[in-house]
């Protein structure tokens, strides 16, 4: 799977097909730690009482997931890369209602190119 966020392209596989992988420039990461309020509490145990989704974690996680992403897109780019491979999500509860994103991958530069799969 390969995202293109503008001049950054991400993927979850260890290369991109077409590029060759010139430079590797470290580690990009993004975190971001998200609480729903109590209102939103509220409705989503109001919501569990009939079963199915509950649609205010899952906006909610959809955010936090998107605001990581794009952290660590910027962190990316800061170090001068114009991609990451071996992109991961991973996520932690902190204390009861809060949860952690964390987005990461290796930034590096790439050029078009034979992948690196072939060499």
């Amino acid at each position: 799977m390969a995202i293109n966020e503008g001049d950054v392209l991400v993927a979850t596989s260890p290369y991109i097909p077409g590029f060759k992988t010139v430079k590797v420039v470290g580690i990009a990461l993004g975190i971001t730690v998200r609480s729903r309020g109590i209102g939103g509490r509220f409705l989503a145990g109001l919501r569990s009482l009939a079963g199915g989704e509950i649609i205010e974690f899952t906006e909610m996680a959809e955010q936090a997931r998107k605001q990581a992403i794009d952290r660590m897109i910027q962190h990316a780019k800061s170090l001068g890369a114009n991609a990451v491979i071996s992109f991961r999500l991973d996520s932690n509860a902190v204390g009861e209602y809060m949860d952690e994103i964390i987005a990461y991958g290796t930034a590096v530069i790439i050029q078009p190119g034979n992948d690196n799969a072939q060499e």
